[in-house]
């Protein structure tokens, strides 16, 4: 597998958002809906932000987006959260 050519599109987060808020963003990007494209890859991200958090509902709904992903994908999320809590 080559390395991944999708770039996760975190929103810009003002402050510390909360778990529920997160969980609801990844929501948007889980399924072509409210205006934003389907994007597995960001909505992984956002949920397990959340989860991370503390969102019960997050950690159950971030394994479907990844039971669909490429690895390189899944990575690349989990990359992304770890920078986003090393900034925080």
């Amino acid at each position: 597998m080559g390395a991944s050519t999708v770039k996760v599109r975190l929103p810009v987060l003002l402050g510390r958002p909360n778990a529920d808020a997160l969980f609801r963003i990844g929501l948007r990007f889980s399924t072509p809906s409210g205006g934003d494209a389907e994007d597995p890859v960001t909505a992984h991200a956002l949920f397990d932000l959340a989860a991370r958090l503390g969102s019960l509902e997050a950690k159950v709904y971030r394994r479907e987006p990844s039971d669909e992903m490429d690895p390189d994908d899944v990575a690349e999320a989990n990359r992304v959260v770890r920078e986003w809590f090393d900034r925080a």
